[in-house]
């Protein structure tokens, strides 16, 4: 029986029509004999606008939820992620040749690594590309290394929580993502790394999509007395977390 990466994307109408050129990168990717990939999509809403983007594939299902935000789009997805590693791919985004063998092997030949991610090209309209900064060396990310780095530099973390590979059960035994209006990626990825080590591939995984209509360009994403709130939360539970003696792994 071949064994299984599970592929989450969140997606929301204006999104929807970006979704065959991610599925199309899922296609090109090569992974070790044994291994497989599903992808589950779950639209935030219940519109009629994303089913005709989704791909006719055995290996992608669809489903619709009430809206709440990609968060609770990608946790509600959890519970039909039947694979040992889950990968985010965000409807608008596309993955580059080779990231999803890469973060395999990292995680599969280092049982004390618990994530990874990988470098960012920032996708733009004019289909140029632009690094995104502050990458760390090719390697492992050890524990509470993230932290720190992100409140100093502006809350923004050295690697993209848009890249991450993780182990299901512990993102599942983190509960998923942070019920947050944003930054929820980011929750998750320091609270992963608060009590695990991780991996970063200096190699482009991912080509991060910006566009007009994603959620991280309007105005309520910069609101000043939320977004304070926002990372207030995320950093009292990183280093709750990392306080809390409890790390991966386990035994």
């Amino acid at each position: 029986m071949s064994r299984r990466i599970v592929i989450v994307t969140a997606v929301h109408a204006p999104s929807a029509h970006f979704l065959p050129e991610a599925y199309k990168s899922l296609c090109e990717q090569d992974l070790p004999d044994g291994w497989e990939w599903r992808r589950l999509i779950q639209e935030d809403g219940q519109t009629d606008t994303v089913a005709p983007h989704v791909s006719e594939d055995e290996r992608v299902t669809f489903r619709q939820g009430r809206p709440g935000g990609p968060d609770v789009a990608r946790t509600i997805a959890l519970a039909r992620a039947d694979g040992e590693y889950v990968k985010i791919l965000d409807a608008d985004d596309r993955l580059a040749p080779g990231a999803l063998a890469r973060d395999l092997a990292a995680l599969e030949g280092d049982r004390t690594l618990g994530w990874a991610t990988s470098r960012v090209l920032d996708f733009l309209p004019d289909a140029t590309t632009v690094r995104f900064p502050g990458d760390p060396d090719n390697g492992p990310i050890e524990r509470a290394a993230l932290l720190d780095h992100w409140k100093a530099h502006g809350f923004r973390a050295q690697v993209h929580p848009a890249t991450l590979f993780v182990r299901r059960d512990l993102l599942l035994a983190l509960g998923g993502w942070m019920a947050l209006p944003a930054s929820e990626d980011t929750g998750l990825l320091l609270a992963l790394n608060s009590v695990s080590r991780g991996w970063f591939s200096a190699e482009v995984g991912l080509l991060h999509r910006k566009w007009d209509g994603q959620v991280t360009g309007q105005a309520p994403h910069v609101d000043p007395a939320e977004r304070d709130a926002r990372m207030a939360v995320v950093e009292a539970r990183a280093r709750a977390l990392s306080h809390s003696g409890w790390g991966y792994p386990t035994g």
